[in-house]
């Protein structure tokens, strides 16, 4: 995913004040997004990081906010302690009366060297920002 960009669209069924909440409060990513987030600030700057293990490999997560805009954008870098790569995971949200737009928007700025570390392949990421926007969906919508 060198250079690349993921791209994911989806249209929620909850007003974007919900969804802006749902990415932004910590309490709520603990329950649709990483339950082992121990805390989350929508400020540039605000840095964050905790551990998950995929495939008997553990993964510390590390990210920091470089974009806030409440109710329309939240993104920060994306990056694994001790592994090689960077990227930025945008969530640009757009409101449609009751209904909210987001759109992910996950961009490597530094290559995370896949064919040495599969996990960190495009398949690898879309399926898990797939199942995330799926997450998020089920969350906001109850």
């Amino acid at each position: 995913m060198e250079n690349q960009q993921l791209v994911l669209e989806r249209t929620y069924e909850a007003p974007v004040e919900k969804v802006w909440q749902a990415l932004t409060d910590i309490n709520q990513m603990q329950q649709w997004f990483f339950p082992m987030m121990e805390g989350f600030e929508p400020k540039i700057g605000f840095s964050t990081q905790w551990d998950v293990t995929h495939n008997g490999n553990v993964y510390p997560h590390l990210i920091t906010v470089t974009e806030s805009v409440p109710n329309e954008v939240i993104a920060y870098t994306w990056k694994y302690g001790g592994y090689p790569g960077n990227s930025i995971v945008r969530f640009a949200l757009q409101p449609l009366e009751n209904q909210t737009k987001l759109t992910l928007t996950h961009t490597v700025t530094e290559s995370f060297e896949a064919d040495q570390y599969p996990d960190f392949s495009k398949d690898s990421f879309t399926k898990g920002w797939t199942h995330f926007v799926g997450s998020l969906q089920k969350f906001v919508e109850n």
